[in-house]
This record gives structure tokens, C-alpha cells and sequence, in this order.
């Protein structure tokens, strides 16, 4: 039997501080809870590990980051390489300076919302209803409620794949609609954000009305991804196409691929319903966009991020090409 991939690196990863597993499964730490696992799955301790890490790590193997997994489908055959985590403990602390917030990326977006009430910051409620930690906000330009990340971030700490230390600006994250033009081997380890003196009174309300929204209109107690399909139009837009409405129009709602359900009560989400593998929850989401596209002519993107290798069950083919 072949040395595992793990064995070979060991020598070269012998100072490193972290956690180092193989063959680790990946469903548990993913919101569908489905999934294969990660060749290698490495959870540093600190920013400086992770610097070891990459600067140990040879060229060739791939580098996938993944954080709490709530935007996430991993493919049924896994991840090959060394897929790195970053936990709370190491990447999640923040601090107020002034009118600014300083944050781990491994941070609940949902804290920072706590700690800018705590401060007395207003801006930041929207990230109350994003089930998601800084780092993946960061990637995808997280948005909620009329709001999204570029409007509160200063800049960005991120380790590249030689262990690096980088910090790009707001300008150079390259942001437009759930999208960064950031480098994808760049791996955010903190973020500085600024908002406004607000009282808290009125920061609490505003959180209230996210939180309010979520539980009536969003299937959060499901095993879902959250949204999964980008709105065709950015917010803003005249007339704002949104995804749910296509989704419905097309008659999708409550559409099922084994155990894989786009919900009854908001389609642009999909559930796991029990035992649903992820080529089932893929595979509907391709079966939604075709349907949308015959319906009304409009091309959903995915804004849930697809990682892995298909499994023995086969690929999908994406109905629509790459989106």
C-alpha cells in the first residue's frame, strides 16, 4: 500500500503547532452535512503556523481553504491536498479601534455584529443574518439586507501561498456583486472594518429585523447551504430580478433529487432533507437553473462554492457551462 500523502510531508511539517489529520471526513464541518472527506486536513494555530504551513507544504500540493462551511458544497470524492481550516481560537480574535473593528477571519460573522452593538458601532447588523464566518465574507463581497462587505472594509491581512504576509485595500480586493478579484491562493487571516457611533438601542433594533427575517422567510433549522443562486441583478438595480422569484416562477419549489429539496419556504435555498450525497444537491441545483433558463431566459450563477472531486455516483455536467 502507498505511503499517504500525510507520511510523505511529515518530516518537512515537524515543527508545525497545528492539527494534522488524514483522510478527515468533511460533512460534519459543512452546514448540508454531506460531502467526501480531505486528503489532509490542517487546523494551524496561530497566523505564524500558517505561514509555517505554507512555506513547508511543496508547490504541487493543491491548497483548498474552507471556514464554517455554511456557502459550501464539498464534492462526494473529497479534497485532494491539504484542505486548512482556521479555528476560532487562533484566527478569531477582535478588537474596537475607535470608530474600527480589527477581526480574525475565522470569527461568526455573527459576533462581529455582537461586538459592534457591544461597542456602540452601528453598520454592522447585517452581518447578524449571514451564517458564515469573516474570511468567506470576505471572498464572496457577503451581503445582506441592502448591505455588503465592501461598504464597511478598510483593509485585508491575508498569508499568500509562499507564507507571506499581504495587505491589500479595499480597492484592491477588486470587489463587485458576491465577488472578489483577490487572488484565490490567498488565504485572509484578518480583516479592518469601520462604521459609525450609533446608539445602541437602534442597533439592536436593526439586528432584531434581521434576525426577525430569517427565522419567517429562510429555512435556517434545515441542513441548507443558504443561498444558493446569485440574483441576477446586483442590489440596487430598477426592477430587481431576484433568484427566488425565477426559481418559483419555474415551478421548483419543493423540487427534490433523492434527498435533495429546494425549499418550500424560501427556493433559493436547498436542503438535505435526510441522507441527500452531494452529487444530489448539485445535481438539483443544475436541474433549478435549467428550468429558470427555459422559463424566463435568465442564467443563474451559483453563489454557493462547489469544491472536490465527483464521486463514484459520476460528475454533473453542468447544464448552463461554469457559473
Amino acid at each position: 500500500m502507498p505511503d499517504h500523502l500525510l507520511d510523505k510531508l511529515r518530516p518537512s511539517l515537524a515543527g508545525f503547532r497545528g492539527t494534522l489529520q488524514a483522510d478527515q471526513p468533511l460533512a460534519p464541518f459543512v452546514w448540508f452535512r454531506a460531502g467526501g472527506p480531505a486528503e489532509i486536513l490542517a487546523m494551524p494555530a496561530d497566523v505564524e503556523d500558517l505561514q509555517f504551513l505554507m512555506r513547508a507544504l511543496p508547490e504541487e500540493v493543491p491548497v483548498t481553504v474552507v471556514g464554517l462551511g455554511s456557502n459550501l458544497l464539498v464534492r462526494d470524492g473529497g479534497i485532494e491536498g491539504v484542505v486548512v481550516r482556521l479555528s476560532a481560537r487562533g484566527f478569531g480574535a477582535v478588537t474596537t479601534e475607535g470608530e474600527r473593528i480589527r477581526v480574525g477571519a475565522a470569527l461568526a460573522d455573527k459576533r462581529l455584529a455582537a461586538h459592534a452593538l457591544e461597542a456602540g458601532l452601528g453598520g454592522f447588523a447585517f452581518y447578524h443574518g449571514i451564517p458564515g464566518a469573516i474570511g468567506g465574507a470576505l471572498r464572496m463581497n457577503a451581503g445582506a439586507n441592502g448591505v455588503e462587505t465592501r461598504e464597511r472594509l478598510v483593509e485585508v491581512v491575508a498569508i499568500d501561498r509562499r507564507g507571506e504576509r499581504r495587505v491589500l485595500t479595499n480597492a484592491e480586493m477588486g470587489y463587485s456583486y458576491r465577488h472578489a478579484e483577490a487572488p484565490d491562493d490567498l488565504i485572509f487571516v484578518e480583516a479592518l472594518f469601520e462604521g459609525h457611533l450609533e446608539v445602541p438601542d437602534a442597533i439592536r433594533a436593526s439586528m432584531d429585523d434581521v434576525q426577525t427575517h430569517r427565522e419567517t422567510a429562510q429555512p435556517i433549522k434545515s441542513r441548507t447551504g443558504g443561498s444558493t443562486f446569485k440574483n441576477p441583478d446586483p442590489p440596487g438595480t430598477p426592477n430587481q430580478r431576484r433568484a427566488w422569484q425565477l426559481i418559483d416562477a419555474a415551478g421548483c419549489r419543493g423540487l427534490m433529487v433523492g434527498a435533495a429539496q429546494v425549499s418550500e419556504m424560501h427556493c433559493n435555498f436547498l436542503i438535505n432533507t435526510g441522507d441527500a450525497i452531494a452529487r444530489d444537491l448539485e445535481l438539483l441545483g443544475e436541474t433549478v437553473r435549467a428550468r429558470v433558463l427555459e422559463h424566463s431566459g435568465v442564467r443563474l450563477d451559483w453563489e454557493i462554492k462547489r469544491i472536490g472531486r465527483f464521486g463514484e455516483t459520476g460528475e454533473v455536467e453542468p447544464f448552463l457551462g461554469e457559473g
